[in-house]
């Protein structure tokens, strides 16, 4: 049985107005897996309500990276893309050729620089790795 996110409720305990459109570019978001750009989910969002705009998607993605919601993946030479806040750390794996974004899991990554950031007298607070790749 899949578990129900309350979505309205997820913005009011981030501290945000809840809206119409925010509420269903986060829906849309949280129900996704492919890292859209904004423009992604501009498309997505306007077949579900009309009155979002590309400047509503951009605002909202912007306000929800501020209250920690979403985390904004930079990308060399592209549009940003989008996730909800992971719940874990994990790190991505771009693909060259095909832009593809992948999700690297395990803890291989966090625990090297767990260690690099300890011999250098520090804590790791949170990481986050971009790989850029071609298959071969």
């Amino acid at each position: 049985m899949t578990q129900s996110i309350d979505y309205k409720q997820l913005l009011r305990e981030a501290g945000l107005r809840v809206t119409p459109q925010r509420t269903t570019i986060v829906s849309l978001l949280s129900e996704t897996d492919d890292h859209p750009n904004v423009e992604d989910l501009y498309e997505k969002a306007r077949r579900l309500d009309d009155t979002v705009s590309v400047a509503t998607v951009y605002r909202t993605m912007s306000v929800l990276e501020n209250a920690g919601l979403v985390r904004k993946l930079v990308l060399e030479d592209a549009p940003a893309r989008y996730e909800m806040m992971p719940q874990t750390d994990h790190d991505h794996l771009v693909d060259m050729d095909s832009g593809e974004l992948v999700e690297i899991p395990g803890t291989e990554i966090a625990s090297l620089l767990d260690r690099l950031a300890a011999e250098m007298g520090y804590e790791l607070v949170s990481h986050h790795t971009v790989i850029r790749a071609r298959k071969v």
